[in-house]
């Protein structure tokens, strides 16, 4: 019983049904959380004292990052999944995870270059956390490529699934690649164990950022699946008769 809602999320027109009343709650989370952060991380966000305003690019660098990450495992969670109990949704959810991610790690590749050249005097080094976010970025472009190349659907989705289960081991080696190799990034400022190395002033803003971004990945994530949702069931009664209303 207390399993219920797990078969029920598999369901198509289940979760359908069910996330349209999220979405205003999470549009407007989102708006309230990044607008607060933004506004208070670039205008009253005191000024480093070493790389003075250019650091202000973390409020979106180090969202985009964390996203990039934690939506990986939201990707390859889902095709494993679909993979073992054949959930429509859940490969329907790996499939818009994968186009998410791949924009937020883009993301954080450009801002973290934007940032580098005042910082380090490069757009670009072949560092360790640069070079695995880069092999990042390529593995969410093979999900969306190995989904696009079967004709058959199943067998694009146990494909990209296999693919996206193998990266997880990138993840790891992203988070600690700072702390294993000599990098010209700097190792986390954030820590959830042990003391933060920045300042409350600048911390605070860029937490209700980095919430802010998850309130957005799930909005988005939710309407890409929806949208999936109703391309994959557009020949059944219930989405004929969504459209008729």
């Amino acid at each position: 019983m207390a399993w219920t809602w797990f078969h029920q999320l598999g369901s198509p027109k289940w979760f359908y049904q069910k996330t349209e009343a999220w979405l205003p709650w999470l549009a407007v989370a989102t708006l309230v959380l990044i607008t607060w952060g933004s506004i208070w991380g670039l205008a009253f966000a005191p000024m480093d004292a070493k790389q003075g305003n250019s650091y202000r690019i973390i409020y979106i660098h180090v969202p985009a990052a964390f996203l990039s990450l934690a939506g990986y495992y939201v990707m390859a969670i889902s095709g494993a999944i679909g993979l073992i109990w054949k959930m429509k949704v859940a490969s329907l959810v790996m499939r818009s995870a994968a186009s998410i991610g791949a924009i937020l790690t883009f993301v954080s590749l450009f801002t973290g270059a934007v940032w580098g050249k005042p910082t380090w005097g490069t757009w670009w080094v072949w560092d360790a956390r640069i070079t695995s976010m880069l092999i990042l970025f390529f593995l969410y472009l093979g999900v969306i490529a190995l989904q696009n190349a079967f004709e058959r659907e199943e067998a694009a989705n146990k494909a990209s699934a296999i693919l996206a289960l193998v990266g997880t081991v990138n993840i790891p080696i992203i988070y600690k690649s700072v702390d294993w190799w000599y990098t010209l990034h700097q190792p986390a400022t954030i820590k959830f164990v042990g003391k933060s190395t920045i300042d409350p002033s600048m911390m605070y803003p860029l937490l209700v950022m980095v919430i802010g971004f998850y309130c957005l990945y799930a909005l988005v994530l939710i309407l890409r699946t929806r949208s999936e949702i109703l391309v994959r069931e557009r020949k059944s009664r219930w989405v004929q008769e969504l459209a008729t209303q």
